[in-house]
């Protein structure tokens, strides 16, 4: 099985575009590259079709470089058939493979290999040939050495026998097909540990049994911690007469009257208890731990996605505050591009209540660094702040957004706050962090671990390395669907770009200061280890404002500017006239202009960005403000409606920042009067709602909340 081929099968692809998608990611193209100005050779895949096929491709490459591992064993065991090479070479997954290889595993001491030393095989096969009809005399002719019986000997064949009915390929599938279907998950408290307060958490599963093939993602990861902490003990298991049977079936020949078959039988059970049920229910957990790792992983992504391509509020000159009480308020004027123009602290709240004093000095920052919006974080004493600030009468019209500052701490201790503020303190970062977010969430967020955001589930219990993975490349995707502006960008949202990377998302940087900005995107060819292949996959995606050529602001890949101009010339016009005028635009006729260096696809993304030039995808940032009569959890009461907003979204609801530190949880079955089965059909991260209290609990701090009317 070839790469294409595999990869078709998987993904359920046409062959002839998993074929051309593969030969450019083979070439070193980037899957935004690919997916948005590839749209011809593609046959107009999007970006999941052709990141699916790169994952399988990389699988492909892991299966294949199992092979090689295991037929090197096989060879050098003198052990490998025709037959044998032939099915490794057409084995389609990993589980495949290593059923193949199980028998010729080199393994531990076992009580099989004890049996094979006490030269018991031959017996062992004898009897699997299930023809012998005097099985008591010819297991006496093998009593020697340490087999004093013919019992001792019976016993020997049968942990042989055993052995090979662990291995047989069939009967594994048998089983993995019955646990698949049927296996029920199980847990019970360990004694004592229900008395316990820390353990009161997992109590749902202090005796719980469910089927493993519906447990939803959220319940297998916390039945999971549960066992890890060790407050449960949690089993996989099927019916044991079903099992049985599956296996008979396999190994005992049709005349099951044989004086052979009850010693095969007693075989069989015990490989089902000693060796099959460790090995294919720790197989049928590990299935559903990726599956429910997926799940959990793909609403962390998707929670990921929508607060990075979250509205901005664009290039204003904000005013910041980090809200606090005893310590005070740091307060940071950024201008449009955000930059610290200035830094202090206020003191608008208790102990200290200078709130005269904290006003005046706002109403003065305001007008000096004329300011346009004012940021507060939503952390300790972000009410009482937004109150005090909402108060103040300026000469202006002023926006005042509340901002969530999950990770805001996390980015102000890093190694890349403190390369951009070496000379400042953590509590100063932190502020220009929550400014900065609300002008640009995307570029901000970027330079935070995702896990540090207060989104998704169970975070730390799903595979580490898979996470990164997804995370990395949903920060990708956002980065390369908005576009950057080189010349205002961040190393670290520089090195998520198509074809850049960290060392040249540096040099980058490094180039744009020595030469006073970047002010064409041919000029980036002249930067430190940019070459063709780069500048090919990355250009597009590099906006450069006010520059010479207009094209250079737009999403327009420089390889396409010549058909650009064509197009213009046709027109008697310019491209500067160009652009923006949707009635001459709409009268270019694609048909005119395909060829074979560019197709209908690209040339309708063309006219399409031509009529407005680099637009932000994202939406654009809406007033908000939380009930001012609700200051705690104290406050709220059964049937209040209350405006809230979507701080994160799980697979069993969302959560509502409602202006409490406490966040209030809509279950699925609260969203809608329907059945749910994708929170996101109903919600997105950041939407305002108008929620209703069902419930209150403050000696837990829990609140119910509803989209129900």
């Amino acid at each position: 099985m070839n790469a294409v081929d595999f990869i078709t099968k998987a993904s359920r692809l046409s062959t002839n575009n998993v074929d051309r998608t593969l030969r450019l990611l083979q070439d070193g193209a980037t899957v935004p590259f690919i997916s948005r100005y590839r749209k011809e050779a593609t046959g107009n895949l999007d970006e999941v079709a052709v990141e699916t096929i790169k994952k399988n491709w990389e699988a492909f490459q892991q299966l294949e470089k199992r092979k090689e591992s295991i037929l090197k064993a096989l060879i050098e065991q003198n052990v490998l058939s025709q037959n044998l090479k032939e099915s490794i070479h057409s084995s389609s997954t990993l589980i495949q493979l290593e059923d193949l290889y199980l028998p010729f595993k080199k393994k531990r001491q076992t009580k099989a290999t004890i049996a094979r030393e006490a030269g018991l095989e031959p017996l062992a096969k004898i009897i699997m040939a299930q023809r012998e009809t005097n099985i008591d005399y010819l297991s006496t002719t093998y009593i020697k050495g340490k087999i004093t019986s013919k019992e001792e000997a019976i016993i020997g064949a049968q942990h042989i026998i055993a052995e090979w009915v662990s291995e047989h390929k069939a009967v594994r599938v048998q089983l993995r097909g019955l646990y698949e279907r049927n296996a029920t998950i199980t847990t019970k408290v360990v004694k004592g540990k229900e008395k316990d307060e820390k353990s009161f958490v997992y109590e749902p599963y202090f005796n719980s049994s469910e089927s493993l093939k519906k447990c939803p993602s959220h319940r297998m990861l916390a039945m999971l911690r549960a066992e890890k902490e060790g407050i449960v003990r949690l089993k996989i298991v099927v019916d044991k007469e079903t099992a049985l049977d599956k296996i008979t079936r396999y190994i005992i020949s049709s005349n099951n009257n044989n004086v052979c078959t009850p010693i095969i039988l007693t075989a069989i059970s015990d490989s089902y208890t000693r060796l099959l049920t460790p090995s294919i229910a720790t197989e049928a957990l590990q299935n559903a731990k990726l599956r429910a790792d997926t799940t959990a992983i793909s609403v962390f992504t998707e929670n990921l996605k929508q607060l990075l391509l979250a509205a901005p509020l664009g290039e204003k000159r904000i005013l910041a505050l980090d809200p606090g009480f005893k310590s005070g308020c740091k307060l940071v004027c950024l201008d449009a591009q955000g930059n610290l123009e200035y830094n202090n602290n206020i003191y608008p709240h208790a102990p200290q209540k200078k709130t005269t004093e904290a006003t005046k000095k706002i109403i003065h920052l305001v007008k000096t660094y004329q300011i346009e919006a004012i940021a507060i974080g939503n952390g300790t004493a972000a009410r009482e702040t937004e109150h005090f600030v909402r108060n103040i009468s300026f000469d202006r019209d002023i926006e005042i957004f509340m901002v969530n500052e999950s990770g805001a701490s996390i980015y102000s201790a890093s190694p890349i706050a403190r390369a951009e503020f070496p000379d400042y303190d953590v509590t100063v970062r932190g502020a220009v962090s929550i400014g900065r977010r609300l002008a640009d969430p995307l570029a901000e967020l970027v330079k935070i671990d995702p896990k540090s955001l207060g989104i998704g589930q169970y975070q730390h219990d799903v595979k580490q390395e898979l996470l990164k993975q997804e995370l990395d490349t949903t920060v990708e995707r956002c980065v390369n669907t908005v576009g950057i502006n080189v010349n205002t960008a961040s190393q670290p949202l520089l090195s998520y770009v198509s074809g850049i990377g960290p060392k040249l998302a540096k040099n980058i940087v490094d180039f744009r200061a020595k030469n006073n900005g970047i002010t064409s995107r041919k000029q980036l060819k002249k930067v430190k280890g940019l070459g063709a292949k780069a500048y090919e996959q990355s250009a597009a995606f590099l906006r450069i404002k006010n520059a010479k050529n207009p094209l250079d602001n737009s999403a327009i890949h420089p390889e396409s500017y010549p058909i650009v101009e064509k197009i213009a010339m046709d027109l008697n016009t310019t491209v500067q006239n160009l652009i923006g005028n949707k009635a001459l635009i709409d009268t270019i006729a694609v048909k005119e202009y395909v060829s074979d260096t560019i197709g209908a696809l690209t040339l309708n993304d063309i006219k399409e960005e031509l009529k407005k030039p680099g637009l932000d995808p994202r939406a654009s940032l809406k007033r908000f403000r939380f009930d001012e009569s609700i200051k705690s959890i104290a406050d709220l009461k059964t049937g209040m409606k209350l405006p809230g907003i979507v701080n994160n979204i799980t697979n069993f609801g969302c959560f509502v920042d409602i202006g409490i530190k406490e966040s209030g949880l809509i279950h699925v079955s609260k969203l809608a009067n329907a059945f749910i089965s994708d929170v996101n059909e109903i919600v997105k991260l950041n939407q305002q709602l108008q929620v209703t209290v069902l419930q209150v609990d403050v000696d837990r701090k829990r609140v119910q909340l509803s989209l129900i009317d």
